[in-house]
């Protein structure tokens, strides 16, 4: 098991043991009580630890999605309506994983709703938040690190600079896990949104199979289903490991800059950051969220949590440095 991936264990068993606690939307971690700076002086934290820093760690999850209009999994709004009302319509799900959470009694339907969410996301454009915070880091050495499994962060950057520990909506894998092997789902995808047209159903010919056993294929995406933990699930991991390793073997100033983790999957980034910020000594510790600004007692004096909208954050941090 790789450092981080380990790391990653550890801090999910607070989950398990106190999974009432983070339910309310709260931690088990002491919490500090120290006033927070004003929003302004906040973005000049923030454009000031981007400068000072050698090197930056990104934790995105879905908050910096839904920021820039990702925001149809969860809500039936105007966004939802637009990719999935057939959908919505026939069904009346209440956003896009319900749908995907569905008992369908014909197999090619639940295919038909699997493909427009795959399609969605692989052919979105980059949302506005992620371009505004490449703006803010292109000039630094920076690693990600995403629970996101919509694509948007590989069309920015290469994989080697991005790792995707929940899975990726741009390959399939077996769904009996036949065999640790991912494939393409672009092209398979592509054909099955062309093929079914305004029905609601793909042809069953079009059902992805697994090419090894013939069973039937399933996104390489944790949440769906049995989510294949096999060897790039481990690159990813490693990818994040060495980057983090390296820079405390250098004794780097590093930047842990978190956006949009709620609460349902702390583990994965929040809490890892949190640690790994307590043992670096020049570590330094940002978050931005518009409903949760969590800062650990024990990282108090080197961390700011902003609330707020993110892609607003975001733009008003590029404003404030452009007019300086």
């Amino acid at each position: 098991m790789s450092f981080y991936e380990n790391l990653v264990t550890e801090t999910q068993m607070n989950y398990s043991y106190h999974y009432s606690v983070y339910r309310m939307g709260k931690t088990v971690y002491p919490l500090t009580k120290k006033e927070q700076p004003s929003y302004e002086e906040q973005l000049e934290i923030l454009l000031q630890k981007i400068e000072e820093a050698d090197s930056i760690v990104v934790g995105g999850a879905s908050g910096l999605s839904a920021a820039g209009g990702g925001d149809f999994y969860y809500e039936d709004n105007a966004s939802y309506r637009k990719y999935f009302g057939k959908y919505a319509r026939k069904y009346g799900f209440k956003g896009a994983f319900a749908g995907s959470f569905y008992h369908y009694d014909d197999p090619a339907e639940k295919w038909g709703y699997l493909a427009t969410f795959l399609h969605t996301t692989q052919n979105a454009e980059i949302r506005k938040p992620y371009l505004d915070l490449n703006d803010l880091i292109k000039d630094k050495d920076f690693f990600v690190l995403t629970t996101n499994q919509d694509t948007q962060f590989v069309k920015l950057y290469p994989e080697s600079k991005v790792a995707e520990i929940q899975g990726d909506h741009r390959f399939f894998q077996c769904s009996r896990q036949c065999t640790d092997d991912t494939w393409d789902s672009i092209e398979p995808v592509h054909e099955m949104i062309e093929g079914m047209g305004d029905n609601t159903a793909i042809r069953k010919d079009m059902i992805p199979r697994c090419p090894h056993c013939g069973a039937e294929a399933f996104p390489w995406v944790r949440g769906y289903g049995n989510f294949l933990q096999g060897k790039k699930y481990e690159e990813e991991y490693q990818k994040i490991s060495d980057y983090i390793q390296e820079q405390a073997q250098n004794n780097k100033k590093v930047l842990f800059l978190e956006l949009g983790v709620g609460r349902m999957t702390p583990m994965f980034i929040q809490e890892p950051f949190w640690e790994l910020t307590k043992a670096m000594p020049d570590a330094f510790y940002i978050s931005m969220n518009d409903k949760y600004d969590l800062i650990p007692e024990m990282i108090e004096d080197k961390a700011i949590s902003i609330r707020g909208d993110i892609a607003k954050t975001l733009a008003d941090a590029i404003k404030m440095r452009d007019a300086q």
